[in-house]
C-alpha cells in the first residue's frame, strides 16, 4: 500500500482505485492523517464495494478487490504442458514425452515436476518454448481481469502481476526482457490503455514495445476455436524503425498478455519475434482458457 501522509494522498489513492467520483477537489493545505486510520475511515464513510463480489471492502486502500476474492483464485497446478501451460492428465501413462525425447533441446521446468506436451502442442508444434499462467480463465480470476480490462481498474495490474511473477518465476529468471502483446491503435485509443503493458510494467524486467498489430482483428473471444488462428495470422510485425540488433536478435523474450484462449495470438507474436532474430520466446499470462473446453482433449 502506498504511504499516506495527508488527505491529499488519501484522495489520490481513492481516485486511482475508482472509489470516488470525478469532480472532487483536493485542498491544497490539509492536515496529516494519523497512521493506521485511513482504511477504517474510508471503509466507514464510503462503504466501497469489491469490484468482484460487491461486498463492502474492509481495507479499501489496499485495492478495489477484497482479500477473500484474491484468496479464492485457484492456480493451475502441475502437471502442465511445457509449451502452452494447459493442465495435463494426471495418469503417468497419458503423458506425452517432452521435447527432449522428440529430438529437440531439453526444456527445464523447475515449477513442474512432470514435464510433457499436451496432444494439441504435439499436433501443432508451437513457436513458444514455454508458457505459464496464473489459472483458468473462470470465476474470480475472470472477473478481476474484466475489472482491469473493461472497467479501467488499472490498479489491479500490480496485484495480478505479483501472482504472475510467482507462477512464472523460472521464465522471468531466464528472459532478457518482456514484450507486451500490442493492441491495435484503435482499440487502445478506445480503451485508454493496453492491459498487457500494464501487467508487463510490474514484472521487474525491461519492457520492450517491440511489436505492433498491423491490422485490426476481431476479439478472439468472439470467434470459434478453428477461426482464431486465421484471425491473427500475420497480424503482428516488428515496430517500424525498431533496430533488429541488439534489441531482438539473440534475445530471450517473455511475451505478456492478460488472457490466452487457443494461444493463437501468442503464437503469432512469437513467430514475428523469431523472424526478427529472437533466440527464445516464452509466454506468461494472467489466465488461460484450458484446452479441454475447446475440444483439444
Amino acid at each position: 500500500m502506498a504511504q499516506i501522509n495527508s488527505f491529499k494522498d488519501l484522495v489520490a489513492i481513492l481516485f486511482a482505485e475508482q472509489l470516488l467520483p470525478a469532480g472532487i477537489s483536493i485542498p491544497a493545505n490539509v492536515a496529516p492523517i494519523p497512521g493506521g486510520v485511513g482504511n477504517s475511515l474510508i471503509a466507514a464513510l464510503l462503504a466501497a464495494p469489491c469490484a468482484v463480489c460487491q461486498a463492502v471492502l474492509d481495507e479499501p486502500l489496499t485495492g478495489c478487490v477484497c482479500q477473500t476474492c484474491w484468496a479464492s483464485i485457484r492456480p493451475i497446478t502441475p502437471p502442465i504442458c511445457d509449451a502452452c501451460g494447459d493442465p495435463l492428465p494426471r495418469q503417468p501413462q497419458s503423458l506425452i514425452p517432452n521435447r527432449q525425447s522428440l529430438g529437440q533441446s531439453p526444456i527445464p521446468s523447475p515449477q513442474s515436476p512432470i514435464s510433457g506436451l499436451c496432444a494439441q502442442c504435439v499436433r501443432h508444434r508451437p513457436a513458444i518454448e514455454r508458457a505459464r499462467t496464473i489459472g483458468e480463465y473462470d470465476g474470480v480470476l475472470r472477473d478481476v481481469i474484466h475489472a482491469l480490462k473493461y472497467d479501467g481498474r488499472r490498479s489491479l495490474a500490480r496485484r495480478l502481476a505479483a501472482l504472475m511473477r510467482a507462477r512464472g518465476a523460472d521464465l522471468l529468471e531466464e528472459a532478457d526482457c518482456v514484450v507486451p502483446v500490442p493492441l491495435h491503435w484503435r482499440r487502445e485509443y478506445s480503451r485508454g490503455f493496453n492491459q498487457a503493458r500494464e501487467l508487463a510494467c510490474h514484472l521487474g524486467l525491461p519492457v520492450v514495445d517491440a511489436l505492433v498489430r498491423r491490422r485490426h482483428t476481431r476479439a478472439q473471444v468472439e470467434l470459434a476455436a478453428d477461426r482464431r488462428r486465421a484471425n491473427v495470422a500475420g497480424a503482428f510485425r516488428l515496430r517500424r524503425g525498431w533496430p533488429r540488433e541488439p534489441n531482438i536478435r539473440g534475445i530471450r523474450v517473455l511475451l505478456i498478455d492478460d488472457v490466452s484462449t487457443t494461444g493463437a495470438t501468442l503464437e503469432s507474436c512469437a513467430r514475428a519475434l523469431h523472424g526478427c532474430g529472437a533466440s527464445e520466446v516464452f509466454a506468461l499470462t494472467a489466465a488461460r482458457v484450458v484446452s479441454r473446453r475447446l475440444g483439444h482433449f
